[in-house]
């Protein structure tokens, strides 16, 4: 069965785990937890334990998605005003 493109999508192709990466680079854990107040980016965080939990609640999943696209749209307009 064929998946129908989805040019507009800013998450189509994108992991969780590239996703989550991405994020932790940029802000780095402390930060990312004061944004996203969950366990797994504020107590012993890593990327294993925090994939187990955001594939496992779809609430948590959502807010991280959300920042990571809210970052994505942060950065461009930066990237335009740098041009």
């Amino acid at each position: 069965m064929n998946t129908p493109a989805q040019p507009r999508n800013p998450l189509h192709g994108i992991t969780l785990e590239r996703l989550l990466t991405e994020l932790v680079d940029y802000y780095g854990w402390e930060a990312l937890s004061e944004r996203i107040p969950l366990r797994c980016f504020s107590v012993d965080p890593s990327i294993d334990s925090s994939l187990k939990f955001l594939r496992k609640t779809p609430w948590a999943r959502e807010k991280t998605e959300g920042l990571y696209l809210y970052t994505l749209r942060r950065q461009q307009r930066q990237n335009k005003g740098n041009s």
